[in-house]
This record gives C-alpha cells, sequence and structure tokens, in this order.
C-alpha cells in the first residue's frame, strides 16, 4: 500500500530532522510534509473506492443471484404446471426449487459475509494508519507547546 510507504516516508523526515538544542523540538521541510499528506490524501480515496466497488460489486452479485433464483424458480413452476399430474415430477422439481433457493442464498450469504471482511479488514488497517499519524501529531502539537 502506497500510504503506509508515504507514512513511512515522513517518519523518515522526522527522524532526519535537525533538532533544536536543548529541546525535543526539530525542523522540518514544511513543504515537503505538505506535500507528503497531499500524495496521502490523493491515495486515501483509491482505497475507500476500491471498499465502495467491493460492496457495488457484493450487491450486484447478490441481485444477479437472486434473479437467477427467481428465473430457476419459475421455470420449475411452469414445469410443474404443465407436469401436474405426475406426482413425483412435481415432488422434484420442488425439491430442486429449495435446493436452488439455499444454494444461491449460501452464496450470497458467504459473498455477504467475505465483502464485510474485506471491508472491515481494510478499515482496521486505515484506522490503525490513521491512528499512528494522529498520534505522530498529536506529539508534535505537545512539543511545539
Amino acid at each position: 500500500m502506497e500510504i503506509f510507504t508515504l507514512l513511512e516516508t515522513l517518519e523518515e523526515a522526522l527522524e532526519k530532522s535537525r533538532t533544536i538544542p536543548f529541546s525535543d523540538k526539530c525542523i522540518v521541510d514544511k513543504e515537503e510534509f505538505f506535500e507528503i499528506i497531499k500524495e496521502i490524501r490523493i491515495k486515501l480515496p483509491d482505497e475507500l473506492k476500491q471498499a465502495k466497488w467491493v460492496k457495488e460489486e457484493r450487491s450486484r452479485i447478490i441481485v444477479e443471484a437472486k434473479k437467477e433464483a427467481d428465473d430457476i424458480v419459475k421455470e420449475a413452476e411452469n414445469r410443474i404446471i404443465s407436469m401436474i399430474d405426475e406426482h413425483e415430477i412435481t415432488r422434484k422439481a420442488y425439491e430442486q426449487k429449495a435446493q436452488i433457493i439455499e444454494t444461491a442464498n449460501e452464496m450470497s450469504r458467504e459473498i455477504s459475509k467475505g465483502t464485510k471482511d474485506y471491508a472491515d479488514n481494510l478499515l482496521e488497517k486505515i484506522e490503525a494508519v490513521l491512528g499512528d499519524a494522529l498520534k505522530t501529531v498529536q506529539n508534535n502539537r505537545k512539543e511545539l507547546k
């Protein structure tokens, strides 16, 4: 992830910066820091766009699976109506219908869980990075005061 690389660059710049004598304060290149922060802002939306795409893709797949299940159910119902007198075929059609619906529902649950896990993992990483950045900024503000 490029965001982590940019944050490491910020840390390295802080570590390499000159310190003010008799204090823990340091002198940093303001423009360099602003440029790196600008890059982080540019990269961050890409991560969020990717999470949004995953969510939309999950929704699309669920809709497709439901539509396919509905189509299969309708097809099964039409076959049942045309063969109503044949008890065995009717019974098998109902079993197949239930199995298809269960399979579609299971696929939907798995996709939903995978999407949520991915988004949660991505947000957890972003939260950690932003937390570290916030701590660094807070420490720097304390040092400035």
